[in-house]
Parts: structure tokens; sequence; C-alpha cells
């Protein structure tokens, strides 16, 4: 049977299903650090280290089943994974919602990581109705619903946070099963039966997705400059919230404010100016250009020394997000329409990697460096090593983009 062609409604869903993902993932962010001085009476930079294995342990699980997920979604389609990943988080945030001990909210965060496959196929999905010319301003899309829903999510977790830390949770619920009953009705599949490939468990793994990529030399080479760089990044959503309690005083509101603001500097840049400056630009020297402000961004945030400083920052250096579009473009152009999904699968379990590493990584450096006693009192040094790491993605996205002959049409 040939899949149905998806209308402007499927677009619709794909973008709306990674703006309640996002908000869903957003809207918890200001209330975690204080549920969890609650549930273990911990001080702050006690509760970043229990923050750090909580995020660790959502990565291990998706490093291991979002390859399983893509895979699944180039055999089965990505209509039934889609919907699947969104009943997952709808039972996953309704676990956390009612956790009265770490214990169960260690558990609601192991099983949002088994079923976190919706960016990695909502991707693939795009992949699948994007002419190659299109591919790098459709993903900038995905980030624009990316960042909408960093600027509802934070400010109505903010909000809902300081009547009942749990509050966010149950909402952040009702969205994931509303958006999932949307996707029952209106969401057609885009794989054909005739592009469909059979499933393989050598390849559903994250080492056999990422040998799978070796015979693109483009994909396997940008795939180390996109690690660090998202290493990098991993400093932004694990300590955001603990850096501004610690060196700002900021409430749950004031923190929800400060991240809806990325959310509207990357929704303008991802939904917006990237369809006006890569292709102006070339998908090679966007992604330069970006990863040099985002660098620049992370100093600007270590040595911020009051906090209307980091507003500043924010909307000066929005334009780095032009850099992952750039380099999702080169790589999917790259790649057959029958591995679409095993792509995604597997650069989500690249960027799981990263959140295994980084959120321990970052959340321990701050802790250390904020903590009573610390040799030196420098809260902001985690964005000094996302920094370092930034720098160091250059050399990696220059060699993997030489093996490109051309710009891709």
């Amino acid at each position: 049977m040939m899949a149905r062609k998806p209308g402007k409604n499927a677009l619709y869903f794909i973008l709306v299903t990674v703006f309640i993902d996002m908000m869903g993932f957003s809207i918890i962010m200001p209330v975690m650090p204080k549920l969890i001085m609650g549930l273990t009476g911990e001080n702050i930079s006690d509760a970043a280290g229990y923050g750090a294995w909580l995020l660790s342990l959502y990565a291990v699980m998706q490093f291991f089943i979002s390859p399983v997920m893509g895979n699944l979604s180039d055999r089965f389609g990505r209509r039934p994974v889609l919907l699947l990943s969104l009943f997952g988080y709808f039972v996953d945030y309704l676990i956390m919602g009612f956790a009265t001990t770490l214990g169960w909210l260690f558990f609601g965060r192991i099983m949002s990581g088994a079923f976190a496959a919706t960016f990695s196929t909502a991707n693939a999905y795009i992949a699948d109705v994007s002419p190659p010319e299109k591919k790098a301003q459709n993903f900038g899309l995905i980030g624009a619903a990316f960042g909408l829903g960093f600027i509802f999510g934070p400010v109505i977790g903010g909000f809902l946070g300081e009547y009942d830390p749990r509050m966010p949770f149950f909402a952040a619920a009702g969205l994931a099963f509303i958006n999932m009953l949307y996707g029952i009705f209106v969401l057609p599949e885009t794989l054909a039966e005739e592009d469909r490939r059979p499933f393989s468990l050598t390849r559903a793994n994250p080492v056999g997705s990422l040998v799978q990529m070796r015979a693109f030399p483009v994909v396997f080479g940008l795939a180390a400059a996109i690690f660090l760089f998202q290493l990098a990044h991993t400093s932004l959503p694990s300590t955001w919230s603990y850096y501004g309690i610690e060196k700002f005083s900021w409430s749950e509101r004031e923190i929800g404010f400060s991240l809806a603001l990325i959310g509207v500097t990357a929704a303008i840049v991802q939904g917006g100016l990237t369809r006006v400056l890569i292709p102006k630009m070339g998908e090679r020297r966007a992604a330069f250009f970006g990863i040099v402000v985002m660098m620049l961004a992370f100093v600007a945030y270590a040595f911020a020394t009051e906090g209307w400083m980091v507003y500043v920052i924010i909307v000066t250096t929005a334009i780095a997000g032009i850099t992952g579009p750039a380099m999702q473009g080169v790589m999917s152009n790259a790649v057959p329409k029958n591995q679409q999904g095993e792509l995604q699968g597997a650069m989500s379990s690249l960027m799981a990697l990263t959140m295994i590493i980084g959120p321990w990584s970052m959340l321990h450096i701050f802790g250390y460096f904020s903590a009573p006693g610390a040799p030196v009192y420098f809260p902001g040094a985690a964005f000094m090593t996302a920094a370092v790491l930034t720098l160091l993605s250059l050399w990696p996205l220059f060699r993997g983009l030489r093996t490109v002959q051309k710009p891709g049409p």
C-alpha cells in the first residue's frame, strides 16, 4: 500500500508535536531544582548532582533506544513510532507528577528516555516530504517549533511552579495526550511500502547505526563536530536554573522568563532567518559562523555579573541557531530515503551520548566551583568548559565538509 500524501495538517502535526514535546520538557525546568531539594532535603549544589544523574539516565536510555526507533520507522513507517513516543511522554509525566520519592522521579525519567524518539522521527518525517534544496530550511522549522516550546514552557512552568512544583508535570502530561489524539486523526504515513527496508538488530543499536553512516563520509565526518558542539550545549539546559539561582538569586518565574527569551529568539532565527541566511551564506559558512558565535556566547555567560546581561547575550548571539539546520541539511542530502530514519536515529543516539556525559560533567563542574569552600568561586565554569568544546568542534567540521564536492543543491 502506498503512503498517503501528507497535507498541511500533517506538517502542522509534526511542528505541534515538537512544540509540545519541547514545552513539556521545558515546563519542568524552573521547578526541578526545588523539587529535588524538597524530595532530598539537600542544598542547591547537592541538588545539582541529583539533577545531573536524572539527565544522564534519561540520555542513557535515549542512547540505546533511539537507533531502535529510527530503524523501526524505516521498517514500519513514521506514524506509529511518533504516536508511541507521545503515549510514552504522557505516562512519564504522570509518574513524575505523582512521585513522592527520588526513586520514582528517576523511574519517570528512565521511561521518558526510552520513549524519546519524537525528535529523530519528526526529522525523518520532514526529510521524507522535503526536496533537497528545502531540507535545511524545513529543519529550521523544527528548530522554530522547538524554540516556541521554550517560549511557553518555562513561563507556564514558572507560574505553575510557584503554586505547586508538581503542577507543571500534570500540564505536560495533558499536552502530550492531546497531541497523541490529534495525531491519530490527522497524521498520514510518509514512507511508502516500497521504500521500507527490513528491521535488523545489527543496525538497530548505537554502534551499528553509526557504522552504517561510514558509507557517507560527510555524515561520518560531521558526527564528531556535532558531538562536541552538542556536548558544549548541554551546559545550558543542565546548569541554567542552578546558575540563575546561585549567581543572580532568580526565582522560578525569572528562570522561566529567561528561558522563554531563548525560545523567542530561537523561533525567530530558526523559523525565519534560516530560510534567508542559509541559502545566502551556504550551509558550510552558516555552520562555521554559528559555531563561532556560540563560542562567544558561552564566554559571555560565564563572566556575566548582572542578570540583565544574560538577556543581552541571549538576544545578540541567537543567530548561532542557524548551525544545527545547516549541518542537518548537509547530512540529510547525503543519505537515501530509506535510511533517513536510521540517520536520525544515529544522530539522536549521538546526541544522547552527549546528554549522558554533558549534564553530569557540567553540573558537577558547577557544583564544585559554586560549593562553599571551593578553591575558586566561579559558577560560570561550566560555560567556559562549553566555550572550549565549541572551539574544538571547528576542526572536525572543517574536515567533514572537505568531503563534500560542492554545496548541496
